[in-house]
Protein backbone atom coordinates (compact mmCIF):
# COMPACT_ATOMS: atom_id res chain seq x y z
CA UNK A 1 0.00 0.00 0.00
CA UNK A 2 1.37 3.41 -0.95
CA UNK A 3 0.98 4.87 2.53
CA UNK A 4 3.50 2.42 3.95
CA UNK A 5 6.03 2.31 1.10
CA UNK A 6 9.33 4.04 1.83
CA UNK A 7 11.08 6.47 -0.50
CA UNK A 8 14.60 7.93 -0.25
CA UNK A 9 14.68 11.08 1.86
CA UNK A 10 11.40 10.38 3.67
CA UNK A 11 10.99 11.97 7.07
CA UNK A 12 8.97 10.23 9.76
CA UNK A 13 9.05 6.53 10.67
CA UNK A 14 9.74 3.50 8.43
CA UNK A 15 6.76 1.94 6.66
CA UNK A 16 6.33 -1.04 9.00
CA UNK A 17 6.22 1.19 12.06
CA UNK A 18 3.78 3.53 10.32
CA UNK A 19 1.42 0.63 9.65
CA UNK A 20 1.28 -0.57 13.26
CA UNK A 21 0.94 2.94 14.67
CA UNK A 22 -1.89 3.68 12.22
CA UNK A 23 -3.81 0.57 13.32
CA UNK A 24 -3.41 1.56 16.97
CA UNK A 25 -4.60 5.14 16.49
CA UNK A 26 -7.48 4.20 14.22
CA UNK A 27 -8.78 1.55 16.61
CA UNK A 28 -9.19 4.06 19.43
CA UNK A 29 -10.51 6.72 17.05
CA UNK A 30 -13.20 4.35 15.78
CA UNK A 31 -14.18 3.48 19.34
CA UNK A 32 -14.60 7.11 20.33
CA UNK A 33 -16.53 8.11 17.21
CA UNK A 34 -18.89 5.12 17.34
CA UNK A 35 -19.59 5.92 20.98
CA UNK A 36 -20.50 9.50 20.14
CA UNK A 37 -22.86 8.63 17.30
CA UNK A 38 -24.52 5.83 19.26
CA UNK A 39 -25.13 8.21 22.18
CA UNK A 40 -26.75 10.78 19.88
CA UNK A 41 -29.14 8.25 18.34
CA UNK A 42 -30.05 6.96 21.81
CA UNK A 43 -31.01 10.36 23.28
CA UNK A 44 -34.76 9.95 22.69
CA UNK A 45 -34.64 6.42 24.15
CA UNK A 46 -32.65 7.60 27.17
CA UNK A 47 -35.14 10.45 27.66
CA UNK A 48 -38.03 7.98 27.78
CA UNK A 49 -36.26 5.30 29.84
CA UNK A 50 -35.02 7.70 32.54
CA UNK A 51 -38.17 9.86 32.44
CA UNK A 52 -36.32 13.13 31.78
CA UNK A 53 -36.90 15.91 29.27
CA UNK A 54 -35.33 15.99 25.82
CA UNK A 55 -33.40 19.16 26.70
CA UNK A 56 -31.89 17.46 29.78
CA UNK A 57 -30.64 14.49 27.77
CA UNK A 58 -28.56 16.83 25.62
CA UNK A 59 -26.00 16.70 28.42
CA UNK A 60 -25.49 13.00 27.90
CA UNK A 61 -23.81 14.11 24.68
CA UNK A 62 -22.69 17.54 25.84
CA UNK A 63 -21.11 16.30 29.09
CA UNK A 64 -18.63 14.25 27.08
CA UNK A 65 -17.82 17.15 24.77
CA UNK A 66 -17.53 19.65 27.63
CA UNK A 67 -15.07 17.50 29.59
CA UNK A 68 -13.01 16.91 26.47
CA UNK A 69 -12.94 20.60 25.58
CA UNK A 70 -11.83 21.57 29.09
CA UNK A 71 -8.88 19.17 29.12
CA UNK A 72 -7.63 18.96 25.52
CA UNK A 73 -5.06 21.76 25.85
CA UNK A 74 -3.74 20.23 29.06
CA UNK A 75 -3.31 16.78 27.54
CA UNK A 76 -1.73 18.04 24.32
CA UNK A 77 0.91 19.79 26.46
CA UNK A 78 1.29 16.84 28.83
CA UNK A 79 2.12 14.59 25.87
CA UNK A 80 5.52 16.27 25.51
CA UNK A 81 6.35 15.31 29.09
CA UNK A 82 5.06 11.74 29.35
CA UNK A 83 5.30 10.74 25.68
CA UNK A 84 2.67 9.97 23.07
CA UNK A 85 2.50 6.25 23.83
CA UNK A 86 1.86 6.55 27.58
CA UNK A 87 -0.72 9.31 27.26
CA UNK A 88 -2.59 7.63 24.40
CA UNK A 89 -2.81 4.28 26.19
CA UNK A 90 -3.84 5.87 29.50
CA UNK A 91 -6.60 7.86 27.82
CA UNK A 92 -7.92 4.76 26.13
CA UNK A 93 -7.96 2.87 29.44
CA UNK A 94 -9.92 5.63 31.23
CA UNK A 95 -12.38 5.80 28.32
CA UNK A 96 -12.95 2.04 28.47
CA UNK A 97 -13.57 1.99 32.23
CA UNK A 98 -15.94 4.96 31.94
CA UNK A 99 -17.86 3.09 29.24
CA UNK A 100 -18.44 0.33 31.76
CA UNK A 101 -19.72 2.97 34.18
CA UNK A 102 -22.13 4.30 31.54
CA UNK A 103 -23.50 0.81 30.95
CA UNK A 104 -24.15 0.39 34.69
CA UNK A 105 -25.78 3.83 35.18
CA UNK A 106 -29.25 3.87 36.72
CA UNK A 107 -30.10 7.58 36.50
CA UNK A 108 -29.29 10.63 34.39
CA UNK A 109 -26.87 12.09 36.94
CA UNK A 110 -24.70 8.97 37.04
CA UNK A 111 -24.80 8.59 33.27
CA UNK A 112 -23.77 12.20 32.73
CA UNK A 113 -20.92 11.83 35.25
CA UNK A 114 -19.62 8.75 33.45
CA UNK A 115 -19.86 10.58 30.13
CA UNK A 116 -17.74 13.37 31.62
CA UNK A 117 -15.14 10.77 32.63
CA UNK A 118 -15.32 9.36 29.11
CA UNK A 119 -14.62 12.85 27.79
CA UNK A 120 -11.50 13.14 29.92
CA UNK A 121 -10.20 9.78 28.70
CA UNK A 122 -11.11 10.60 25.12
CA UNK A 123 -9.33 13.94 25.35
CA UNK A 124 -6.14 12.28 26.58
CA UNK A 125 -6.11 9.91 23.62
CA UNK A 126 -7.58 11.95 20.78
CA UNK A 127 -5.77 15.21 21.53
CA UNK A 128 -2.59 13.69 20.10
CA UNK A 129 -3.97 11.39 17.39
CA UNK A 130 -3.15 13.78 14.50
CA UNK A 131 0.20 14.56 16.13
CA UNK A 132 1.09 10.86 15.99
CA UNK A 133 0.32 10.87 12.25
CA UNK A 134 2.43 14.03 11.85
CA UNK A 135 5.29 12.31 13.66
CA UNK A 136 5.33 8.95 11.89
CA UNK A 137 4.28 9.93 8.33
CA UNK A 138 6.42 11.84 5.82
CA UNK A 139 5.09 15.21 4.73
CA UNK A 140 4.39 13.93 1.21
CA UNK A 141 1.77 11.54 2.63
CA UNK A 142 0.21 13.80 5.25
CA UNK A 143 -2.86 14.70 3.17
CA UNK A 144 -3.51 11.07 2.30
CA UNK A 145 -3.36 9.77 5.87
CA UNK A 146 -5.58 12.59 7.11
CA UNK A 147 -8.01 11.76 4.32
CA UNK A 148 -7.96 8.11 5.36
CA UNK A 149 -8.54 9.18 8.96
CA UNK A 150 -11.53 11.27 7.85
CA UNK A 151 -12.85 8.21 6.02
CA UNK A 152 -12.50 6.17 9.21
CA UNK A 153 -14.39 8.78 11.20
CA UNK A 154 -17.14 8.86 8.58
CA UNK A 155 -17.37 5.07 8.37
CA UNK A 156 -17.56 4.86 12.17
CA UNK A 157 -20.24 7.53 12.12
CA UNK A 158 -22.16 5.47 9.56
CA UNK A 159 -21.82 2.25 11.56
CA UNK A 160 -22.73 3.91 14.86
CA UNK A 161 -26.35 4.91 14.16
CA UNK A 162 -27.11 1.66 12.34
CA UNK A 163 -25.51 -0.41 15.08
CA UNK A 164 -27.32 1.69 17.67
CA UNK A 165 -30.65 1.17 15.96
CA UNK A 166 -30.10 -2.60 15.82
CA UNK A 167 -29.08 -2.79 19.49
CA UNK A 168 -31.96 -0.58 20.65
CA UNK A 169 -34.44 -2.73 18.75
CA UNK A 170 -33.45 -5.83 20.78
CA UNK A 171 -31.86 -4.51 24.00
CA UNK A 172 -31.65 -1.52 26.32
CA UNK A 173 -29.56 1.61 25.75
CA UNK A 174 -27.02 0.41 28.34
CA UNK A 175 -25.64 -2.08 25.83
CA UNK A 176 -24.64 0.75 23.50
CA UNK A 177 -21.88 1.76 25.91
CA UNK A 178 -20.91 -1.82 26.75
CA UNK A 179 -19.84 -2.24 23.11
CA UNK A 180 -16.88 0.04 23.81
CA UNK A 181 -15.29 -2.35 26.27
CA UNK A 182 -13.82 -4.95 23.86
CA UNK A 183 -12.78 -2.21 21.42
CA UNK A 184 -11.10 -0.33 24.25
CA UNK A 185 -9.11 -3.35 25.36
CA UNK A 186 -7.86 -3.90 21.81
CA UNK A 187 -7.03 -0.21 21.37
CA UNK A 188 -5.02 0.06 24.58
CA UNK A 189 -3.11 -3.17 23.84
CA UNK A 190 -2.18 -1.99 20.34
CA UNK A 191 -1.19 1.46 21.58
CA UNK A 192 1.25 0.00 24.10
CA UNK A 193 2.79 -2.28 21.47
CA UNK A 194 2.77 -0.13 18.33
CA UNK A 195 2.96 3.61 18.99
CA UNK A 196 6.65 4.62 18.95
CA UNK A 197 8.28 6.25 21.94
CA UNK A 198 8.78 9.98 21.56
CA UNK A 199 11.31 12.27 23.19
CA UNK A 200 10.06 13.96 26.35
CA UNK A 201 10.96 17.32 27.79
CA UNK A 202 11.61 18.22 31.40
CA UNK A 203 10.66 21.40 33.12
CA UNK A 204 7.82 23.02 35.01
CA UNK A 205 4.29 22.21 33.92
CA UNK A 206 2.06 25.23 33.42
CA UNK A 207 -0.56 24.27 36.03
CA UNK A 208 -1.98 27.79 36.17
CA UNK A 209 -2.42 27.81 32.41
CA UNK A 210 -4.17 24.43 32.57
CA UNK A 211 -6.63 25.73 35.18
CA UNK A 212 -7.31 28.92 33.24
CA UNK A 213 -7.95 27.05 29.98
CA UNK A 214 -10.34 24.63 31.68
CA UNK A 215 -12.23 27.50 33.34
CA UNK A 216 -12.52 29.41 30.07
CA UNK A 217 -13.81 26.41 28.11
CA UNK A 218 -16.19 25.26 30.82
CA UNK A 219 -17.61 28.72 31.51
CA UNK A 220 -18.26 29.30 27.81
CA UNK A 221 -20.41 26.17 27.56
CA UNK A 222 -22.18 26.85 30.87
CA UNK A 223 -23.02 30.37 29.69
CA UNK A 224 -24.86 28.86 26.76
CA UNK A 225 -26.53 26.23 28.93
CA UNK A 226 -27.90 28.94 31.25
CA UNK A 227 -30.42 29.78 28.53
CA UNK A 228 -31.71 26.21 28.18
CA UNK A 229 -33.56 26.21 31.52
CA UNK A 230 -35.61 29.21 30.40
CA UNK A 231 -35.99 29.46 26.66
CA UNK A 232 -36.79 33.16 26.72
CA UNK A 233 -33.50 33.97 28.44
CA UNK A 234 -35.21 35.99 31.21
CA UNK A 235 -34.86 36.15 34.97
CA UNK A 236 -32.02 34.48 36.88
CA UNK A 237 -30.91 32.39 33.90
CA UNK A 238 -29.97 35.55 32.04
CA UNK A 239 -27.97 36.72 35.05
CA UNK A 240 -26.11 33.40 35.26
CA UNK A 241 -25.38 33.52 31.53
CA UNK A 242 -23.90 37.00 31.95
CA UNK A 243 -21.75 35.86 34.88
CA UNK A 244 -20.48 32.82 32.99
CA UNK A 245 -19.76 34.95 29.94
CA UNK A 246 -17.75 37.40 32.04
CA UNK A 247 -15.84 34.51 33.58
CA UNK A 248 -15.10 33.14 30.10
CA UNK A 249 -13.70 36.46 28.92
CA UNK A 250 -11.61 37.10 32.01
CA UNK A 251 -10.15 33.58 32.17
CA UNK A 252 -9.42 33.58 28.40
CA UNK A 253 -7.56 36.89 28.68
CA UNK A 254 -5.70 35.61 31.72
CA UNK A 255 -4.77 32.43 29.82
CA UNK A 256 -3.31 34.43 26.93
CA UNK A 257 -1.41 36.64 29.37
CA UNK A 258 -0.06 33.55 31.14
CA UNK A 259 1.04 31.86 27.89
CA UNK A 260 3.00 34.96 26.88
CA UNK A 261 4.98 34.87 30.13
CA UNK A 262 5.15 31.21 31.20
CA UNK A 263 8.64 29.62 30.93
CA UNK A 264 7.07 26.50 29.41
CA UNK A 265 3.68 27.61 28.00
CA UNK A 266 0.85 25.14 27.82
CA UNK A 267 -0.02 26.32 24.30
CA UNK A 268 2.83 28.08 22.43
CA UNK A 269 1.10 31.07 20.87
CA UNK A 270 3.72 31.38 18.14
CA UNK A 271 1.89 28.72 16.12
CA UNK A 272 -0.80 31.33 15.45
CA UNK A 273 1.69 33.63 13.72
CA UNK A 274 0.97 31.57 10.60
CA UNK A 275 -2.13 33.11 9.05
CA UNK A 276 -2.78 29.86 7.15
CA UNK A 277 -2.85 27.90 10.41
CA UNK A 278 -5.02 30.47 12.21
CA UNK A 279 -7.60 30.79 9.44
CA UNK A 280 -7.78 27.01 9.05
CA UNK A 281 -8.43 26.69 12.79
CA UNK A 282 -11.18 29.32 12.66
CA UNK A 283 -12.75 27.64 9.63
CA UNK A 284 -12.77 24.31 11.44
CA UNK A 285 -14.32 25.81 14.59
CA UNK A 286 -17.29 27.33 12.77
CA UNK A 287 -17.81 24.27 10.55
CA UNK A 288 -17.95 21.96 13.57
CA UNK A 289 -20.51 24.23 15.25
CA UNK A 290 -22.69 23.48 12.23
CA UNK A 291 -21.97 19.75 12.40
CA UNK A 292 -22.61 19.71 16.16
CA UNK A 293 -26.08 21.13 15.56
CA UNK A 294 -26.90 18.58 12.88
CA UNK A 295 -25.75 15.38 14.59
CA UNK A 296 -27.92 16.23 17.61
CA UNK A 297 -31.00 17.54 15.79
CA UNK A 298 -31.43 14.92 13.05
CA UNK A 299 -32.35 12.00 15.39
CA UNK A 300 -35.03 14.20 16.99
CA UNK A 301 -36.25 15.33 13.57
CA UNK A 302 -36.57 11.79 12.23
CA UNK A 303 -38.14 10.25 15.35
CA UNK A 304 -40.12 12.98 17.12
CA UNK A 305 -41.12 15.10 14.11
CA UNK A 306 -41.33 12.70 11.15
CA UNK A 307 -42.39 9.63 13.15
CA UNK A 308 -39.69 7.15 12.08
CA UNK A 309 -38.76 4.41 14.55
CA UNK A 310 -35.26 4.17 16.01
CA UNK A 311 -33.93 1.69 13.45
CA UNK A 312 -35.27 3.54 10.40
CA UNK A 313 -34.01 6.85 11.80
CA UNK A 314 -30.57 5.29 12.14
CA UNK A 315 -30.65 4.12 8.53
CA UNK A 316 -31.67 7.60 7.34
CA UNK A 317 -28.70 9.11 9.18
CA UNK A 318 -26.16 6.98 7.29
CA UNK A 319 -26.38 8.93 4.01
CA UNK A 320 -24.36 11.76 5.54
CA UNK A 321 -21.29 9.70 6.58
CA UNK A 322 -21.43 7.69 3.36
CA UNK A 323 -20.96 10.95 1.48
CA UNK A 324 -17.94 11.70 3.67
CA UNK A 325 -16.55 8.20 3.04
CA UNK A 326 -16.63 8.80 -0.70
CA UNK A 327 -15.32 12.38 -0.64
CA UNK A 328 -12.73 12.54 2.15
CA UNK A 329 -10.04 10.20 0.72
CA UNK A 330 -10.19 11.89 -2.68
CA UNK A 331 -9.99 15.33 -1.05
CA UNK A 332 -6.98 14.17 0.97
CA UNK A 333 -5.17 13.02 -2.17
CA UNK A 334 -5.96 16.27 -3.97
CA UNK A 335 -4.74 18.30 -0.99
CA UNK A 336 -1.22 16.95 -1.51
CA UNK A 337 -1.19 18.56 -4.99
CA UNK A 338 -3.63 21.51 -4.95
CA UNK A 339 -4.36 24.37 -2.57
CA UNK A 340 -6.13 22.92 0.49
CA UNK A 341 -7.94 26.22 1.09
CA UNK A 342 -9.57 26.06 -2.33
CA UNK A 343 -10.73 22.47 -1.79
CA UNK A 344 -12.07 23.31 1.69
CA UNK A 345 -14.03 26.29 0.38
CA UNK A 346 -15.65 24.19 -2.36
CA UNK A 347 -16.58 21.55 0.20
CA UNK A 348 -18.14 24.07 2.58
CA UNK A 349 -20.18 25.58 -0.25
CA UNK A 350 -21.65 22.13 -1.01
CA UNK A 351 -22.22 21.52 2.70
CA UNK A 352 -24.11 24.81 3.02
CA UNK A 353 -26.26 24.01 -0.03
CA UNK A 354 -27.24 20.63 1.41
CA UNK A 355 -28.24 22.17 4.74
CA UNK A 356 -30.27 24.88 3.06
CA UNK A 357 -32.20 22.21 1.15
CA UNK A 358 -32.88 20.29 4.37
CA UNK A 359 -34.03 23.43 6.18
CA UNK A 360 -36.07 25.26 3.54
CA UNK A 361 -37.21 22.45 1.25
CA UNK A 362 -38.25 20.00 3.99
CA UNK A 363 -39.76 16.62 3.23
CA UNK A 364 -40.47 13.56 5.43
CA UNK A 365 -39.94 11.27 2.42
CA UNK A 366 -36.93 8.99 2.86
CA UNK A 367 -35.44 9.52 -0.63
CA UNK A 368 -35.59 13.30 -0.32
CA UNK A 369 -33.86 13.13 3.05
CA UNK A 370 -31.19 10.73 1.83
CA UNK A 371 -29.94 12.68 -1.20
CA UNK A 372 -29.83 15.97 0.70
CA UNK A 373 -27.91 14.34 3.55
CA UNK A 374 -25.57 12.74 1.03
CA UNK A 375 -24.81 16.17 -0.47
CA UNK A 376 -24.02 17.46 3.03
CA UNK A 377 -21.67 14.54 3.62
CA UNK A 378 -19.82 15.02 0.33
CA UNK A 379 -19.34 18.70 1.11
CA UNK A 380 -18.14 18.13 4.66
CA UNK A 381 -15.77 15.35 3.59
CA UNK A 382 -14.32 17.55 0.88
CA UNK A 383 -13.73 20.29 3.47
CA UNK A 384 -12.33 18.32 6.38
CA UNK A 385 -9.28 16.50 5.01
CA UNK A 386 -7.69 19.48 3.20
CA UNK A 387 -8.39 21.78 6.14
CA UNK A 388 -6.76 19.41 8.64
CA UNK A 389 -3.75 19.11 6.35
CA UNK A 390 -3.50 22.90 6.17
CA UNK A 391 -3.32 23.10 9.96
CA UNK A 392 -0.78 20.34 10.57
CA UNK A 393 1.47 21.14 7.60
CA UNK A 394 1.95 24.74 8.73
CA UNK A 395 3.70 23.91 12.00
CA UNK A 396 7.01 22.20 12.73
CA UNK A 397 7.11 18.62 13.96
CA UNK A 398 8.11 19.94 17.39
CA UNK A 399 4.83 21.87 17.49
CA UNK A 400 2.70 19.01 16.13
CA UNK A 401 1.37 18.15 19.58
CA UNK A 402 0.16 21.73 20.10
CA UNK A 403 -1.36 21.87 16.61
CA UNK A 404 -3.08 18.54 17.19
CA UNK A 405 -4.47 19.90 20.45
CA UNK A 406 -5.83 22.99 18.70
CA UNK A 407 -7.41 20.79 16.02
CA UNK A 408 -9.11 18.66 18.66
CA UNK A 409 -10.19 21.72 20.67
CA UNK A 410 -11.91 23.51 17.80
CA UNK A 411 -13.62 20.29 16.73
CA UNK A 412 -14.82 19.41 20.23
CA UNK A 413 -15.74 22.92 21.33
CA UNK A 414 -17.54 23.56 18.05
CA UNK A 415 -19.62 20.39 18.41
CA UNK A 416 -20.31 21.17 22.07
CA UNK A 417 -21.46 24.71 21.31
CA UNK A 418 -23.62 23.41 18.46
CA UNK A 419 -25.27 20.88 20.79
CA UNK A 420 -25.97 23.63 23.33
CA UNK A 421 -27.64 25.71 20.61
CA UNK A 422 -29.95 22.77 19.89
CA UNK A 423 -30.85 22.65 23.58
CA UNK A 424 -31.72 26.37 23.53
CA UNK A 425 -34.00 25.95 20.52
CA UNK A 426 -35.69 22.86 21.99
CA UNK A 427 -36.32 24.67 25.28
CA UNK A 428 -37.66 27.73 23.46
CA UNK A 429 -39.93 26.18 20.84
CA UNK A 430 -41.23 22.97 22.41
CA UNK A 431 -43.54 22.39 25.39
CA UNK A 432 -44.06 19.27 27.48
CA UNK A 433 -47.70 20.24 28.08
CA UNK A 434 -48.63 20.55 24.39
CA UNK A 435 -51.16 18.20 22.81
CA UNK A 436 -49.79 15.39 20.59
CA UNK A 437 -50.66 17.22 17.37
CA UNK A 438 -49.26 20.51 18.63
CA UNK A 439 -46.16 18.76 19.94
CA UNK A 440 -45.39 17.28 16.52
CA UNK A 441 -45.80 20.69 14.88
CA UNK A 442 -43.52 22.27 17.49
CA UNK A 443 -40.87 19.60 16.93
CA UNK A 444 -40.95 20.06 13.16
CA UNK A 445 -40.63 23.85 13.51
CA UNK A 446 -37.82 23.61 16.08
CA UNK A 447 -35.80 21.07 14.10
CA UNK A 448 -36.07 22.99 10.83
CA UNK A 449 -34.93 26.10 12.70
CA UNK A 450 -31.88 24.28 14.06
CA UNK A 451 -30.94 23.14 10.55
CA UNK A 452 -31.30 26.71 9.30
CA UNK A 453 -28.92 27.87 12.06
CA UNK A 454 -26.51 25.11 11.02
CA UNK A 455 -26.68 26.33 7.42
CA UNK A 456 -25.84 29.88 8.56
CA UNK A 457 -22.81 28.58 10.47
CA UNK A 458 -21.65 26.56 7.44
CA UNK A 459 -21.97 29.64 5.23
CA UNK A 460 -19.88 31.64 7.70
CA UNK A 461 -17.23 28.89 7.67
CA UNK A 462 -17.17 29.05 3.86
CA UNK A 463 -16.57 32.81 4.03
CA UNK A 464 -13.68 32.37 6.47
CA UNK A 465 -12.20 29.67 4.26
CA UNK A 466 -12.57 31.89 1.20
CA UNK A 467 -10.60 34.61 2.99
CA UNK A 468 -7.56 32.29 2.84
CA UNK A 469 -7.70 32.38 -0.94
CA UNK A 470 -7.55 36.16 -0.88
CA UNK A 471 -4.75 36.43 1.66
Amino acid sequence: MGLFADQPGDDGAPGKERRLATIAVMTTTAMAVIDGTIANVALPSISNALNVSAADTIWVANGYLLAAAMTLITFSALATRVGFRALYASGGAVFTLASLGCALSTNLEMLTAMRVLQGIGGAAALSIGPAIYRTVFPTRLLGRILGLNALLVAASTAIGPTLGGIVLSVAGWEWLFALNIPLGIVGVTLALRAIPRTATVKGPFDLLGACLSAIAMGAAILATDAFTNNGQGAGPDLMMAALYSALTLLSALAFVWRQQRAPAPLLPLDIFTSSRFSLAAMTSLVAFVSQGIIIISLPFLFQNAYGYNVFHAALLFTAWPIGIVLAAPQAGRLADHYRPAMLSTIGLALFTLGLLLLAFVPSPQALDILWKEFLCGVGFGFFQSPNNREMLANVTRERSGSASGVLAIVRTFGQCFGAALVAIILATYTSDSASPATGVAENIHAMHLTIAVAAAAAALAACVSFARLRS
